[in-house]
């Protein structure tokens, strides 16, 4: 059999708005992490008011940029922002909040290069012992995931995940435009619109409130409905 080709780079895209409690620790976590590749850190300040980017001065790593946005342009256009300067061969989004664990993405990595895969997310669904999400978070990325399968014959179970890794190359050809939190379930629509599957690995997840600083709303869920279903029908 074969060995698994090697992934040689990885950019490790952290948007953050108003997220100077935490972005230090998150930086600093992934910096731990033993990938033994090159790892790149993107860190995009989206206007924070807070003092976000000013939580990293002092912490210099070989790797690491941090970008700012003078104005909040949105989840979505900060990922865009830090996808254009990346330089790793795959694309990984890390959220600033701590829910998601750094220390899971080598695995992402692995399942990368033994599956030959373009794409690949991580799933809390399949990990049975993540503690339960408030209801209408969980619920709804269920009726996410399920809407998704329905419109493009797929069979992901976590389609709101954060930790979705894909090729740069190919993330770059995906004609991105949304600004928002759309923007994750327009990476999907459009990888999956191309025909191309999708590998998932489960991973741990420690859910944050709205009172920690969590900012998704159900308003995002309904545009994230939405926006699959257009890039469905029209592309």
């Amino acid at each position: 059999m074969p060995e698994a080709r090697r992934i040689e780079s990885l950019t490790v895209v952290v948007p953050a708005y108003n997220e100077a409690k935490t972005i230090r620790r998150v930086v600093e976590s992934l910096f731990a992490v033993p990938f033994e590749r090159r790892l790149e850190v993107i860190v995009v300040d989206d206007g924070s008011k807070d003092g976000t980017a000013d939580a990293l001065k002092g912490f210099e790593r070989p790797g690491l940029q941090v970008l700012r946005h003078e104005k909040n342009q949105g989840k979505g256009m900060a990922i865009r922002t830090a996808i254009a300067a990346a330089t790793g061969e795959y694309v990984v989004i890390q959220d600033a909040d701590l829910e998601y664990d750094p220390a899971e993405l080598p695995r992402l990595l692995e399942a990368a290069e033994e599956q030959e895969a373009p794409v690949v997310y991580g799933s809390r669904i399949l990990r049975e012992d993540n503690p339960a999400s408030y209801l209408r978070y969980y619920w709804g990325g269920r009726l996410i995931s399920l809407w998704t399968n329905l419109l493009f014959f797929s069979h992901i179970t976590d389609e709101p995940t954060c930790y979705k890794l894909v090729r740069t190359d190919l993330l770059r050809s995906l004609n991105l435009t949304c600004t928002g939190f759309e923007f994750c379930p327009e990476v999907t629509a459009k990888v999956l619109r191309r025909g191309l599957p999708i590998a998932e690995v489960p991973i741990s997840y420690r859910p944050r409130s709205i009172e920690e600083g969590k900012k998704i709303r159900w308003n995002d869920g309904v545009i994230a409905l939405w926006t699959l279903l257009k890039i469905r029908l029209f592309g």
